[in-house]
Parts: structure tokens; C-alpha cells; sequence
């Protein structure tokens, strides 16, 4: 049997509509979108939408050796950058002249929307593929990732037929119906490396306040918490303790309240889980809210908040909710 990876590197056109795709070339799709993302030159605009909103933001990521670079400059509210080289992160606001630094794992967002080529993924998600189509110019495969589960939303992803970057993105609920779409409307892809437009930015630093919150790696059990029984599918991807209020830890001295922030992952999607302490004027009753595809619950536990995050339907946040318990 042919590979399916071979068939995309000679650019031929998908075959037939809503062909199935083998668990074991599941892989060698997920590697190709997600190697594209770190591994290619693109400069480009993309577009996030859902029902109500829209935003959009200049992107420019660049692949030098084993080195990543990325800038990118949202074009709605308050003006600011955030510019990347491998871990190190930068925020910029220009206006108000504040920098936040910070050393961690990029969580992944379009169009690196992928965490890993995780193996699991054909476990929960049916893969097929779809009639070939046009985003921003470029001629698309197209994937659909249908759940197995009530716990995830399904995808349908449309990727540049040379290169195996993400052109287009829709989060679709039970029904098909689409929660939110993420696509460039325009993109160069094979553009030349311009390091200089992350690094310089990064370097030219005077006079901005800068804040470095510290980032300390743990683990719920160390905290004194505890999964009493995983999600279907999602894997911890990282624990850290990190200060509750950024903005008042520009003098690393300065006293805190520190939060917990697990990362949780099935291949596709992320559900982040947050812990800190309770307050009456911070946290003044449980509540879910929904924004696109995103939805949020928050509700007390004891002395302390729980926030549960992510692309994901509400049974998965309930379900991460009312696993986590303090430790007797």
C-alpha cells in the first residue's frame, strides 16, 4: 500500500469524498501539519471568527537551523506584540511601554494547532478525507476529525497541499454546525528568514517596565491535589505555579498569591485547569461562559477557585472539575 504521506508529497489531489483514513496514517498527517508550523517560513494574515466576534492578526514565523522565530501583531484593541524565539516569550504593549517576559511551552495556537503527532488521536477522532478546495490561493487537502466521544468538539482542517501548513481551521459541535473558524486570508509560504524582526524588538527594552513572573514547574500531587480519574483521551501536558497578579511582580520581591495551571491535551485540543486561593471580591459566584468554541467554568472548592478552560463541550470541563480533589 501506498503511503498516504508520499501521495501529499507528490501533490496529488485527495481521493475519493469522505475516504477513511487508516489509523496508522493518522500519524503521518498530524506530523506533516504540525512539522509545517515549526518548520517552514510564512508571513501572513489570519482570521479567528464565531458567531458575534471576529479578530485578526499579523503573523511572520521563521525556521533558521534548529531555531524558531515568531511575531505576532493582533490588529484589534489594544495595540501589542508578542514575539517569540523557541521558549522565550515576549509581550509587548508599546504604549504603555510594559513587557512580559516569560520562559515556558507554548501552548500551541493556529496555526501550530497541534501539541504533538500524538499516536492516540485515531483513538477518539474517525479521520477522513474530504473533496480538495482553495484557502487564501493555495490549493487544500482537506481532514475531518469526527469524535468518537461526547468529550470533544470535531475538526475540519484544510492544509496547503505543498508544504502541509495549516491554511483553515473549524471547531465544529454535535451537529456539524461550526463554533469557530480560524484561516489565513492571505499567507506567503517559503518566505525568507528575517530573525532581526523577533530578536530586535525582543533587545529594545529601554524604558519599558519589565516583568519576569516566575514560572515554577510542580505537580498537582506536590500541591496537595489530585485527578481522581483522568478525561478519556487527555494527557497532562505540564504543571506550574505561577503569580496570581503579573502586574504586581515587577519587584521580584513583592508579595503574591501564587495560582496552579495544569495542561491537559488529547492530540488536538487543550483544557487548561487553574487552582488559587478563594476571594470573595475576585471570585463572586460559580459561572460558565462561552466564547466560540471556548467555553469556562468556575466555581469554589473549599478555600479555593477552580477554573477549568478549553475547545472543548461542557461535559469535558464538568467531568475535569469534578475530578480534582484536595489530597487528605
Amino acid at each position: 500500500m501506498v503511503s498516504l504521506t508520499l501521495v501529499l508529497l507528490a501533490g496529488q489531489a485527495c481521493a475519493a469524498p469522505g475516504l477513511a483514513v487508516e489509523p496508522h496514517e493518522v500519524r503521518e498527517w498530524l506530523t506533516r501539519i504540525h512539522n509545517a508550523a515549526n518548520q517552514r517560513n510564512f508571513q501572513g494574515t489570519f482570521v479567528v471568527s464565531s458567531p458575534g466576534a471576529m479578530t485578526s492578526a499579523r503573523i511572520s514565523h521563521f525556521y533558521v537551523g534548529a531555531d524558531q522565530f515568531e511575531r505576532i501583531e493582533p490588529l484589534d484593541g489594544q495595540a501589542r506584540q508578542v514575539l517569540r524565539h523557541n521558549g522565550v516569550v515576549h509581550t509587548v504593549w508599546p504604549f504603555d511601554k510594559v513587557a512580559l517576559v516569560e520562559q515556558r511551552d507554548v501552548v500551541k495556537s493556529f496555526p501550530s494547532l497541534l501539541q504533538d503527532a500524538d499516536d492516540h488521536v485515531a483513538d477518539f477522532y474517525d479521520v477522513s478525507l474530504q473533496p480538495s478546495e482553495r484557502v487564501a490561493g493555495h490549493e487544500a487537502n482537506v481532514l475531518m476529525l469526527k469524535p468518537r466521544d461526547e468529550f470533544r468538539y470535531g475538526y475540519r482542517l484544510w492544509t496547503d497541499k505543498q508544504s502541509g501548513l495549516l491554511l483553515r481551521a473549524e471547531i465544529l459541535n454535535a451537529l456539524g454546525e461550526t463554533l469557530e473558524t480560524s484561516a489565513f486570508s492571505s499567507v506567503d509560504i517559503g518566505v525568507r528568514a528575517q530573525p532581526d524582526m523577533v530578536l530586535l524588538p525582543m533587545r529594545k527594552l529601554a524604558g519599558y517596565r519589565v516583568l519576569k513572573p516566575q514560572l515554577t514547574p510542580t505537580r498537582l500531587e506536590a500541591e496537595g491535589w489530585k485527578l481522581r480519574k483522568t478525561v478519556a483521551g487527555f494527557r497532562q501536558l505540564s504543571c506550574i505555579r505561577r503569580p496570581l497578579d503579573v502586574m504586581a511582580t515587577a519587584d521580584s520581591k513583592a508579595a503574591a498569591g501564587q495560582l496552579i495551571q495544569t495542561v491537559f491535551s488529547d492530540g488536538i485540543t487543550n483544557v487548561s485547569l487553574f487552582i488559587e486561593p478563594y476571594n470573595a471580591d475576585r471570585h463572586p459566584r460559580p459561572a460558565i461562559t462561552v466564547v466560540g468554541a471556548t467555553q469556562t467554568l468556575m466555581s469554589r472548592q473549599g478555600d479555593f477557585w477552580i477554573t477549568v478552560v478549553g475547545d472543548v463541550p461542557r461535559v469535558t470541563l464538568r467531568a475535569f472539575y469534578d475530578a480534582v480533589d484536595r489530597n487528605k
